[in-house]
């Protein structure tokens, strides 16, 4: 067994004698990562010029950075003189990517199913999808997973695999996303007049697109205690990519409509149980008799 003080000192001397070219490597391998990070900017910035997809662009320029990265590494290693070790890993590259692949393939799947999505562009960065029971705004993807906001400001890591295998929804993708609500009148309103105002209500915001896409209003049940109409309206997506600015539209569209039936004479019922006494000898009996028997 070799001696360790022995080791040691073969080891202190071998750094003594080659400290220049050992300075140099690794000089050559932070220039080389630097350089290699310097490309991925670059190239993300040219692709995302020509291209729309900001997230194709992202996911091309981090496939280079890797394979620049990692022909930085095995230049170091020769640099090294290990050259007898850098060829075992070139030539076992086919048996290694094999275990690799049967040990890590959650990973490699996530992979390729990137791969699949930044070319295919199912969505971009900011549209509003729906996953696996999953609804948020696109924010990243990478050659992992692809990072959801919710509305709520919770951040989701998804798996680039789960949204190959689900149902993707894209809500803003062509930039129309439509949204609707009930209100319910009481039988004795007109449901013809109540969706002439709705509709005449909608109009008028901002954020509410007209023409063919105009807001729709139509009775949808006639409930216990109201006619309920069903309003559906669209928004158009692209002017805003805030998440508020969605939720808020759809609050602030129930809350016009409310205003104006009530200001029209329009009532809301609830669900409220009114228990009336149409009888008001017996009420006057109950009383005297309860003050009767009081005294």
């Amino acid at each position: 067994m070799r001696n360790p003080t022995t080791f040691y000192k073969d080891i202190i001397q071998y750094f003594e004698t080659n400290y220049i070219h050992l300075g140099l490597t690794l000089l050559f391998l932070i220039a080389g990562f630097l350089i290699a990070n310097f490309i991925k900017k670059r190239v993300r910035l040219r692709l995302i010029k020509k291209s729309p997809n900001h997230i194709t662009a992202t996911f091309i320029s981090q496939i280079i950075s890797f394979a620049l990265k990692t022909a930085v590494l095995l230049i170091t290693l020769y640099m090294l003189g290990l050259d007898a070790f850098t060829n075992k890993i070139l030539a076992g590259a086919g048996l290694l990517t094999f275990v690799i692949g049967f040990a890590l393939k959650d990973i490699g799947e996530n992979f390729l199913a990137g791969i699949i999505l930044a070319f295919k562009s199912p969505f971009r960065l900011n549209d509003l999808i729906e996953v696996d029971k999953i609804v948020g705004f696109v924010k990243d993807i990478n050659i992992r997973e692809t990072l959801i906001k919710t509305p709520d400001g919770r951040d989701v890591f998804l798996p680039n695999s789960i949204i190959l295998k689900n149902p993707l929804f894209n809500y803003t993708i062509d930039g129309f996303l439509r949204y609707e609500f009930t209100v319910g009148i009481a039988y004795e309103n007109s449901p013809g007049k109540a969706s002439e105002i709705i509709e005449e209500t909608l109009s008028k915001l901002d954020s509410v697109l007209k023409g063919d896409k105009k807001p729709s209003i139509a009775i949808d049940e006639f409930a216990t205690n109201t006619v309920n109409l069903k309003v559906r309206f669209w928004i158009n997506t692209f002017e805003s990519t805030k998440r508020s600015y969605h939720i808020n539209i759809r609050s602030n569209a129930m809350d016009k409509v409310m205003g104006a039936l009530l200001s029209a004479g329009f009532s809301l019922p609830a669900s409220i149980v009114e228990l009336k006494n149409y009888d008001q000898s017996d009420s006057l009996n109950l009383k005297l008799n309860s003050d009767e028997n009081s005294l």
